[in-house]
This record gives structure tokens, C-alpha cells and sequence, in this order.
């Protein structure tokens, strides 16, 4: 009987058993869960974030960092933000994983509503997932920054402009810009800014006269500058444009001057070598000519002889003709040679004989 009883009772036990174990079990896990959850819960329900447990551990699950949503969370109620304006639990954790900074839009936004700059929970959280820093979007709209102009990372050191009487100027300037958060999505930043400044610089001090204008007055710059808008499109908008320095560079005209004549003269250098190549190529013709005449006149006086010989022949000339023209040949020759004047030809020569 009592064996009967022990078999029958230890199901029983063995249920118990397993209740036991299950219960503890659950409380470890409730424990563990309560341990990594209740400061947070409590910080969330203290500051009426309405964050509840359940929602905690599903951030877990989600791969969220409860810490981050939850004192991002009790800032932004504490600054006097609610669900109303879109800073609801699902909305950070949404930001959250879609890469978001969520501390530094919480920030922004608080720091936009101490200085009474309207900003929304939407748009810093577009701007901040459009890679910029918000933060500093928003404290750049209550301080102002200042842009040099040019960069100094970008090598440069002035922004160089020639007034029209040639001579040089090279300028520093100072942007001082404050951040248009209706245009920071999509718009022009720093750079743009730099080279629309240098740009406006460059045909302020063009325009100019002489350089003793600019000198003169250099807010006339800024002035000009201004007046082109330059902000459209951009970031930020430009508060004043100030010229830090002025320096009066090269006689940029002067050099011109004297590189186009020297251009010139290597020109009319070129043109005076071209001429004398073909006065020298003229010459050498003409030689050449000189030359041919002569032969011909050499060929014409070797036919006199035969012509002589054959008026003789014909009985057009006699002995006694021959004998006055040799004479009146030798006296010319004769009358030359006390002139100084040219020697006797050799075709003379040869007719003689």
C-alpha cells in the first residue's frame, strides 16, 4: 500500500517540480529584464516620457539603443516638446535606424526653441539625414560665423583683381553668414559662397578706374559685392562682406605692355630676316644674270673674227680698213688705261689676233 502510494503521488511531484522550475525561470528572465530596464523606465515615467517597458524591449529586438531614445526623449520633453510635435517613440526609433543622429536633433531642436527659431521635429530630422549637422545649423542662425576669403586650405592667400589702369590689387576679406534653415536642404555651401565673394571682388576692382579708388574706398567692395545677391540659392545668408586687407601688387598693365612689344618686335625681327633672305636670294639672281650676260657677250665677241675673216673673203673690207679700225681699237684702249678705267676685255684680245 505504501509503494502504491509513493507510485501514485510522484507525478504529481514531478509536475510541481517543473511549475517550480518554470516560475523560477520566469522571474530570473523578469529580474534580468527589470534590472537592464527599470532605471530607464523609471527616468521615462518620472518625466512623463511615456516609455513603457514593453517598448524597451522591443527596442532591443529592433537592434535600437534604449539609452539614446529614451534621454533623447526626457530632453526634449523636458524643454517643454510633447508627442504633439512629432517626438513620439516610433518617430526617434524610425530616425534611429535610418542612420539619424537623434541626440544632435534633439539638441537642435531645443537650442532652436530657446532662441525662438522656428524649426520642426520633421525638418531637422530631414536635414540631419541629409548630412548636415543641424546642430550647428542652428547655432550658426543665433552666432553668426565668419568665412575668410579665399580659403586658406585652398593654397591661396588673396584674391588678386587688376583695377583699369593696369596696376595690381591683392585683397583679403571676411564673410560673415548666418544660416537660412529653409534653404539648408539643397543648398550652396561655403564653397559656393568663397567663389561667388572672390568672384564679385574681382569685378568690383575691375571696374574700377585706377586703384587709388579702391584704396580709397574700400568699402565701395562690399558694396558692390552686396548687391549681387550672392546668397541665392545658397545656405546661408550673407550678413556683410568686410575687407580685412589690401595690398598693391605688380604694374600688371606695364608688363603686358612690355611682353606685347617685345611679341612685336620679335615679329618685325622675323618679317626684317624674311626680307633680307630674299634681298640676299635677289642678289644671287642677279649675279647669276650678270653672269649669262656675260657669257653671251663672250660667245658674240668670238664671232667677230669670223665675221673679219669673211668680209675679206667677200672683198667688203680691205687690208687698209682692218689697219684704221686696229688703230682706233688701240688709241680707245690706250686713252682708257691713262683714265684709270676698266682693263681690256679678252674678246679684244682674240679679235686682235
Amino acid at each position: 500500500m505504501i509503494l502504491f502510494a509513493q507510485n501514485a503521488a510522484s507525478p504529481w511531484s514531478t509536475y510541481v517540480l517543473f511549475m517550480i522550475i518554470a516560475i523560477a525561470g520566469a522571474t530570473l528572465i523578469t529580474a534580468i529584464f527589470l534590472a537592464k530596464y527599470f532605471n530607464l523606465w523609471i527616468q521615462a515615467r518620472m518625466t512623463s516620457a511615456n516609455v513603457t517597458i514593453w517598448e524597451l524591449v522591443g527596442m532591443s529586438f529592433r537592434k535600437v539603443n534604449p539609452n539614446i531614445i529614451v534621454r533623447s526623449k526626457i530632453a526634449a520633453y523636458q524643454a517643454g516638446f510633447s508627442e504633439k510635435d512629432g517626438l513620439t517613440t516610433r518617430a526617434l526609433e524610425a530616425h534611429f535606424l535610418a542612420g539619424g543622429n537623434v541626440p544632435n536633433v534633439v539638441r537642435a531642436l531645443v537650442a532652436a526653441n530657446k532662441a525662438d527659431i522656428p524649426l520642426s521635429y520633421k525638418r531637422a530630422a530631414a536635414i540631419d539625414l541629409a548630412g548636415r549637422n543641424v546642430l550647428e545649423a542652428v547655432q550658426t542662425s543665433v552666432n553668426p560665423k565668419v568665412i575668410p576669403c579665399p580659403d586658406p586650405s585652398s593654397g591661396r592667400t588673396t584674391i588678386d583683381g587688376v583695377a583699369k589702369n593696369g596696376i595690381q590689387l591683392k585683397v583679403k576679406a571676411k564673410v560673415t553668414v548666418r544660416t537660412n534653415l529653409d534653404r539648408l536642404v539643397g543648398g550652396a555651401t561655403d564653397e559656393t559662397i568663397i567663389a561667388r565673394v572672390g568672384e564679385g571682388i574681382v569685378n568690383a576692382i575691375g571696374s574700377a578706374e585706377t586703384h587709388l579708388q579702391v584704396l580709397e574706398k574700400p568699402d565701395s567692395i562690399s558694396k558692390r559685392v552686396l548687391e549681387k545677391g550672392l546668397d541665392a540659392g545658397s545656405a546661408y545668408e550673407i550678413l556683410s562682406i568686410d575687407i580685412a586687407d589690401i595690398d598693391v601688387g605688380d604694374n600688371i598693365g606695364a608688363n603686358l605692355q612690355a611682353l606685347q612689344a617685345e611679341a612685336d618686335m620679335r615679329v618685325a625681327r622675323a618679317k626684317a630676316e624674311e626680307r633680307r633672305a630674299f634681298a640676299v636670294a635677289k642678289e644671287q639672281e642677279m649675279v647669276a644674270a650678270v653672269q649669262e650676260n656675260r657669257a653671251k657677250v663672250v660667245d658674240a665677241e668670238a664671232e667677230i673674227p669670223m665675221a673679219l675673216a669673211d668680209a675679206f673673203r667677200k672683198g667688203h673690207i680691205g687690208a687698209l680698213d682692218y689697219y684704221n679700225l686696229r688703230n682706233l681699237q688701240s688709241d680707245t684702249e690706250m686713252r682708257s688705261a691713262i683714265a684709270g678705267g676698266p682693263p681690256r676685255r679678252e674678246g679684244n684680245n682674240s679679235s686682235s689676233s
